[in-house]
């Protein structure tokens, strides 16, 4: 496995996707020790092209550029931030009620099909102001899920469970795609970083590039170490649903993103990340060959959808 300068272990989805058995089974051997060990991957050769990532982060970076007025216009305090705008310092970590020094905008699942499904979740948000935001930011979304898809096949077969067993289950899933802008600093901080350490909570994250620098991986010595996107790569990682279902197997590792040094405080930052969710029926329960003989599961049984509404309670976007 070929280490980038971003400090994490760098794996290729082309490998994957040959349709050679020896290179199939070397890209789930580097995928499932990287998540093992740390967590994190660079994962190039993706399904979303650069094309796509640069209309995206133009398209949000005019919305974010619109007057507060106008953003507030798209913020709907009654659905816990499942669509559309939620303003500057909404969100903090779990065990932390500083809020974090964001502003972020969700677009959600476009249900295929006449799955029901579709009662569970809230209807996308429209700007009317930018005419290519929602189409662009769902294609995005559909490129990185189908990216995702294909990420959870190879842990699969990492794990000793069928290549499909995900598939159905994040068919139609409670995914989240959030473009963050971290405006410019402008007085000294009190408390709050851009994001405080955390883990995520959903199966996997795919972040497409950054537009700065300061996101920091915790290592096994515990030490923070900085992830720097790459033009080819996207940074993959783990969230807490797969930690509890694999009982601690593959690693959901804590990450944050740093204040940059006083001299950039006039620079924003942006970032795009995917949250691969499953249904909110699927269950977490810890997967019996993931428990050693002897040894008792680290997690009571859970859905899901119980564990998003737990969570999202802690971070304060639902009470």
């Amino acid at each position: 496995m070929n280490d980038t300068i971003m400090g994490i272990p760098s794996v290729d989805l082309a490998d994957w996707m040959s349709g050679d058995a020896t290179r199939r089974n070397k890209f789930v051997a580097e995928l499932g020790a990287a998540y093992e060990n740390i967590g994190f991957v660079a994962l190039k050769n993706h399904l979303i092209n650069e094309e796509t990532v640069d209309h995206l982060y133009k398209e949000v970076k005019q919305f974010f550029d619109l007057p507060v007025e106008v953003k507030k216009k798209y913020e709907d305090l009654t659905i816990a931030g499942q669509r559309g705008y939620t303003s500057f310092g909404k969100e903090h970590a779990k065990d932390s009620n500083a809020g974090d020094l964001k502003e972020f905008w969700h677009f959600g699942q476009d249900v295929e099909g006449d799955d029901p499904i579709r009662s569970e979740y809230i209807d996308n948000i429209v700007v009317s102001e930018l005419p290519e935001f929602n189409k662009v930011g769902m294609k995005a979304y559909k490129d990185l899920e189908e990216t995702g898809r294909q990420m959870l096949r190879a842990i699969a077969l990492f794990l000793g469970l069928d290549e499909f067993y995900f598939d159905s289950k994040i068919h139609n899933g409670n995914s989240i795609l959030r473009p963050i802008h971290y405006p410019p600093i402008t007085s000294e901080p009190k408390s709050a970083v851009r994001a405080g350490q955390h883990e995520d909570i959903n199966l996997i994250t795919l972040l497409i590039g950054a537009s700065a620098e300061g996101l920091q991986v915790l290592n096994k010595k515990n030490e923070w170490v900085d992830v720097t996107a790459l033009p080819d790569h996207i940074v993959v990682n783990v969230g807490d649903m797969l930690q509890r279902l694999t009982n601690n197997r593959l690693k959901s590792t804590t990450h944050r993103v740093i204040n940059p040094p006083r001299e950039k405080w006039g620079s924003p930052r942006y970032s795009i990340p995917f949250f691969l969710h499953p249904r909110s029926e699927m269950s977490l329960d810890c997967l019996p060959n993931c428990i050693h003989a002897g040894e008792k599961p680290n997690y009571e049984p859970i859905t899901a959808g119980e564990y998003l509404n737990e969570r999202l309670a802690e971070i304060g976007l639902k009470k």
